[in-house]
């Protein structure tokens, strides 16, 4: 309990500009377990699901792969002469591994404006609303976790090319997300009932 309220208390004491962030849940393998520990970011996933049509599963499968279900993650520096730290290859950033262009595109069309990188809620939604978009512009299924992580990666003019075919580790990464996805579609089916109840119904349950 008194950890909470420390929490609480770093969390009203920050800068004003500063947002408390959500630390990385225990158990990033398991999404019942994520959920259960952030019945918040359940929500948020559902409601991104019903909003853009993407699967929470999929979705989520891509947030573990950018970030690890890490708020703040940033793609690591290059090294200069192997010891100094050079610029960062891109500017994705978040969860979602968005990137300034594309997140400013997200702001725009889904009117919401005051969205954040390191928001959970924001960034689950910008994930399902580019894997809509990929469904709508290439064909890709909403449950096609690999071709939509392809378009992810290289943009859906990159996917249409097929630039992703010469990237071994692209290749490997999309395959994980895949894997990653099935499991996690597993994994909700056997917890989905008891996340949808409220918390009057949990506690009679």
């Amino acid at each position: 309990m008194r950890s909470i309220w420390i929490l609480l208390f770093s969390c009203l004491t920050l800068p004003i500009l500063t947002a408390c962030v959500a630390s990385q849940p225990r158990n990033i393998a398991d999404v019942c377990a994520i959920f259960e520990d952030r019945r918040g970011w359940y929500r948020a996933a559902k409601r991104s699901e019903q909003r853009w049509g993407v699967p929470i599963s999929v979705n989520m499968a891509f947030i573990y792969q950018e970030s690890s279900f890490r708020a703040r993650a940033k793609p690591e520096r290059s090294r200069i002469l192997w010891i100094l730290p050079g610029p960062r290859p891109s500017s994705a950033y978040g969860y979602a591994q968005a990137l300034d262009s594309t997140w400013e595109d997200y702001l725009r069309a889904s009117g919401n404006r005051g969205a954040s990188r390191s928001n959970f809620n924001d960034a689950v939604d910008f994930v399902a609303w580019y894997n809509a978009l990929s469904n709508s512009i290439s064909g890709i299924g909403a449950s096609d976790a690999r071709n939509l992580y392809y378009a992810y990666h290289e943009g859906n003019g990159g996917y249409q090319r097929q630039t992703y075919r010469d990237k071994r580790w692209l290749i490997e990464a999309a395959d994980r997300v895949q894997s990653n996805s099935s499991r996690f579609d597993r994994q909700l089916s056997r917890c989905r009932a008891d996340l949808d109840k409220n918390w009057f119904q949990r506690l009679i349950s």
